[in-house]
């Protein structure tokens, strides 16, 4: 993978740039993706995920313009943590499902509502699972009929640029996650616009491969609970199931498969 470099606005879409910002890790691959919407001819953009606190990335972010709006796809601080730095060097408001990040008048949002800003018309598609709260945007342009015209879905964690994503230990949900995959999958041959790694082509092709690698992964726990006994715990079917996979994962691996449990023996 060609990496872009930290600190650059980088063009993906006619609508769509993208700022790394330099906070990379195992949760957060390169680093969390800060998507800037702007529609052609337009002075002021539209933030979706300022992300962490981090002083030189909310600069640049404040510097690129006039910025009226800021997009929370969900609760995680690597997405969150700059929000009141952003909001108090340009005055956004800022707007997610959750209350606690609400700034200024916009209120919380909501499934299928439309947002036309910056010359640009954004859908909000509710996508939980990753967390309860995560949701993904749809992108176009303003004054095209509702429904169509959407080329681009910026898709936070719920499908990463590359990897798989984990289940939140506090209020996700894998039955919640599994429908969501089929709901974005349903959208189509979309560009894939994600909140860590590289942006992908086709996001029925990816939707389809994470479903499609949750069902192996729910098959090989089934299969760890015949050879284990029942009551086996996540650690012991991670240590099981997981051999192909890096022992710095593994903690990851636990709490997806916590999840996994969770889902069958519900």
């Amino acid at each position: 993978m060609i990496h872009p470099a930290y600190g650059v606005l980088r063009p993906v879409t006619e609508l769509a740039s993208v700022l790394l910002c330099e906070n990379p890790g195992i949760m957060t691959l390169e680093g969390t993706n800060t998507w800037v919407l702007r529609g052609p001819g337009s002075a002021e953009m539209v933030i979706v995920d300022p992300g962490p606190d981090d002083a030189e990335h909310i600069g640049r972010l404040a510097d690129l313009g006039p910025i009226p709006l800021v997009l929370i796809s969900h609760k995680h601080e690597d997405h969150t943590g700059g929000i009141d730095a952003i909001v108090e060097r340009t005055g956004a408001v800022v707007r997610s499902v959750g209350s606690g990040f609400l700034r200024g008048l916009g209120g919380p949002l909501t499934d299928g509502e439309e947002i036309d800003a910056a010359g640009v018309r954004i859908k909000v598609m509710a996508t939980p699972g990753h967390t309860a709260d995560s949701l993904s945007f749809l992108v176009g342009t303003r004054g095209e009929r509702s429904g169509g015209g959407f080329d681009a879905v910026l898709t936070a964690d719920t499908v990463l640029g590359r990897g798989t994503t984990v289940i939140d230990t506090e209020d996700g949900s894998l039955a919640d996650y599994l429908e969501s995959l089929r709901r974005l999958h349903g959208l189509g041959r979309r560009r894939v616009l994600p909140g860590h790694g590289p942006e992908l082509d086709d996001l029925e092709a990816v939707s389809a491969a994470y479903l499609a690698h949750r069902e192996d992964r729910l098959n090989q726990v089934r299969g760890a609970l015949r050879i284990l006994g029942e009551d086996a715990s996540a650690r012991q079917i991670v240590e099981h199931v997981y051999t192909d996979v890096d022992q710095k994962l593994w903690d990851a691996a636990e709490k997806s498969t916590q999840a996994q449990l969770d889902y069958l023996r519900g």
